[in-house]
């Protein structure tokens, strides 16, 4: 993977500043089919872009969190299958297919708990299936494949305006919003989820402004959602996480927008480590708890939240930050990345397809069974 400074510019694009979006696919006469992506490890202090030839670089990309949200890592990870299927184009059928088996294995090992990684590479791989059944000729299979990933990724932004649309109407006029992690444009392809739906709110004129936890350890919150938030001129002001219950017991929020990286069957939703204490805090103040989340990251294979996996992500992200460590040599450490909020803390689930108000196993299905 290779970095290229960028510069910030203030105008916004699909809730970015103009110039700046979260993955760019690139193919033309300098470019054979190579995905650029911001290396949101660094923001907000610089701008660069990290450059992925292959799947193992975009795998790499999805584990280090050059890229991380649930829709960019899937839109990301079709663009992984997209740009090793380019590279392996001149290979014979069967090295070809091997390939991209070996380019399947590589991403889905990336992380566990998003499971809109599996949800696109599984949609890849059916399209992958189809073109073999027809033994159509590799150079065919590659084209398909990166129209593919650009459809996925076209999708997730009008996903994502959909979302934001239902969402607003529930957003009062006047609302001071509290979010965990980020869930805006950076975590998908464009405009965001919960994100979306506070952008979605202001463009249709409500005043609003936004409590952003700063999201222990990783500091997405700190980092990435103020970022977000300055550059779309929405009031938002950074607090400490361990601050939430405090604010609510002084009455400074009036409802919690959160996105998800999976959602059981019965509603129960994985989200960054500290939203269940958020949700818990929520519920006994009598604020209501919004998740905002697409289709794809739905699991109805899952019947609740306790079969949903947990990453264990490593221990210097507690012991410390850029370079600084600030905790004694010796001592143990546990960083599970993700926490379950259950389904009964929720009092909504946003999605493309409308609001489930108090989500239950049969509004969830009800749901999806309008797109079919």
């Amino acid at each position: 993977m290779l970095s290229e400074n960028a510069d910030l510019k203030q105008a916004s694009l699909d809730g970015m500043p103009a110039g700046v979006q979260t993955m760019r696919w690139l193919r033309d006469a300098q470019h054979a089919g190579v995905l650029s992506l911001i290396d949101q490890r660094i923001l907000p202090h610089r701008i660069e872009q990290v450059w992925c030839h292959n799947a193992q670089q975009v795998a790499a990309a999805i584990r280090d969190m050059v890229v991380r949200g649930a829709p960019a890592i899937g839109c990301a990870a079709a663009f992984g299958m997209a740009a090793e299927a380019i590279q392996q184009q001149t290979q014979p059928a069967p090295a070809f297919d091997a390939a991209l088996d070996a380019a399947h294995a590589v991403l889905a090992a990336s992380r566990p708990t998003a499971v809109n990684l599996f949800w696109a590479l599984d949609r890849m791989q059916r399209l992958r299936q189809q073109l073999q059944a027809r033994n159509a000729p590799v150079t065919e299979r590659a084209r398909a494949l990166e129209q593919e990933a650009c459809d996925i990724m076209a999708e997730d932004i009008a996903i994502n305006r959909a979302m934001g649309a239902a969402g607003a109407a529930l957003v009062p006029d006047g609302a001071r919003i509290m979010t965990h992690c980020n869930a805006g444009a950076l975590a998908t392809a464009g405009h965001g989820t919960a994100l979306g739906v506070m952008r979605s709110a202001r463009d249709a004129g409500k005043r609003i402004s936004v409590l952003a936890n700063e999201t222990r350890p990783f500091l997405q919150g700190a980092r990435l959602t103020a970022w977000e938030l300055v550059q779309e001129r929405i009031p938002v002001t950074l607090v400490t996480d361990n601050m939430c219950g405090h604010l609510m017991q002084q009455g400074r929020i009036d409802l919690v927008i959160v996105g998800a990286d999976r959602i059981a069957a019965n509603g129960d939703a994985a989200n960054k480590i500290g939203t269940y204490g958020v949700a818990v805090l929520a519920a006994r103040h009598g604020i209501p708890f919004y998740v905002a989340a697409p289709l794809s990251t739905f699991d109805l294979s899952l019947a609740d939240g306790s079969a949903i996996p947990i990453e264990e992500r490593s221990h210097d992200e507690v012991l410390g930050w850029g370079g600084l460590r600030w905790a004694p040599e010796g001592v143990s450490v546990l960083n599970p990345a993700f926490d379950v909020t259950p389904a009964e803390l929720i009092a909504g689930l946003i999605t493309e397809r409308g609001v489930v108000l108090r989500p239950r196993r049969e509004s969830i299905a009800a749901l999806f069974q309008k797109t079919q």
